[in-house]
């Protein structure tokens, strides 16, 4: 049976290439898309979730709207570094047209908790921003825990420094509470955060050849990415390229053996100097039943090459 799939966005541009990268993969099939803050408000992110699945010829995918702000604060603000990364529409500046296409009515949360009841462990949830909503989820029905397959996000640093700070990855520095929540929720999870991403990268080499391509997919992805990769020249020049955060969350639902992961009970800071630091728990370091796994190694060549198969495959088809 294929497996159903929820990408939780905040819309920006990894998070573009990572629904191609969904909506390229035959094993999966895209249900939905549930909106939140982050790279964009999360208005922006929304229109642009709706956009970019309608250029890439998928307009049936669903997009419900989710949490607008942190579960502590009643307002959210996008960082300037985002803006930078991403452009001021997420999307590297590039303009594509508004879809005709609205949000669904029924709120993200609600629709989570439904696929997680409907689908059970056929369902993948992949958050590739704040965990707001699957920590909101997760409130409103904790039985969901038990009922849907393993969530796949993309957040945190257990091996290597943060990125908003020396301890902190920008998705659960968004909301540290919410990501704490989920971590000791005994959830299935799997953390796909710097320590891996960072060692996937895209460079104008990839890009090129999705321009070659001669299709306005094509060319949108590569205008995005190449936005993208400009930024990291400023932000990482040491790296060569553009992280693949997005993803690679994608990749390793689709298929886990991608990476290599450690079995771990974590947790995140919520209090003092460390506010937002992703570490294992002491409380359940010797409970064997570890809920969470954290990815330490990647196949980067082998996630690289499936990246540009299938984004590649898909965008081939829009002329």
């Amino acid at each position: 049976m294929t497996k159903k799939l929820i990408l939780d966005l905040d819309t920006g541009i990894d998070d573009t290439l990572a629904i191609a990268y969904a909506l390229g993969s035959s094993e999966v099939e895209l249900i939905g898309i549930t909106g939140t803050y982050g790279n964009v408000l999360l208005e922006q992110g929304i229109r642009n979730s709706l956009a970019v699945t309608d250029l890439l010829g998928h307009p049936e995918v669903k997009v419900y709207q989710g949490l607008p702000h942190a579960s502590t604060t009643d307002s959210f603000n996008v960082k300037p570094i985002s803006a930078f990364i991403h452009g001021e529409n997420g999307i590297g500046n590039v303009d594509i047209p508004d879809s005709q296409r609205m949000p669904e009515t029924e709120s993200a949360i609600d629709f989570i908790i439904d696929a997680a009841k409907t689908f059970g462990q056929d369902l993948l949830y992949v958050p590739t921003g704040p965990l707001t909503n699957i920590a909101a989820a997760l409130k409103k029905a904790p039985e969901i825990k038990d009922h849907m397959g393993n969530i796949v996000l993309m957040g945190g640093a257990l091996t290597v420094c943060g990125n908003v700070s020396t301890w902190s990855e920008a998705n659960i520095s968004q909301d540290p509470d919410a990501a704490d929540l989920l971590f000791r929720s005994g959830a299935d999870a799997t953390m796909i955060g710097l320590d891996v991403t960072l060692q996937t990268l895209l460079t104008y080499q990839e890009t090129k050849q999705w321009r070659d391509l001669g299709t306005k997919a094509g060319n949108f992805l590569a205008d995005v990415t190449d936005y993208y990769i400009k930024a990291y020249e400023t932000t990482s020049p040491h790296l060569g390229g553009c992280g693949l955060h997005d993803p690679l969350a994608v990749g390793v639902a689709v298929d886990p053996t991608l990476v290599t992961t450690l079995p771990i009970n974590m947790q995140v800071d919520v209090e003092g100097p460390t506010r937002g630091r992703t570490i294992g728990d002491n409380t359940r370091l010797n409970d064997p039943n570890k809920t969470m796994q954290v990815a330490v190694q990647v196949d980067a060549n082998r996630f690289l090459k499936e990246f540009m198969f299938r984004i590649g495959g898909l965008a081939a088809q829009q002329v």
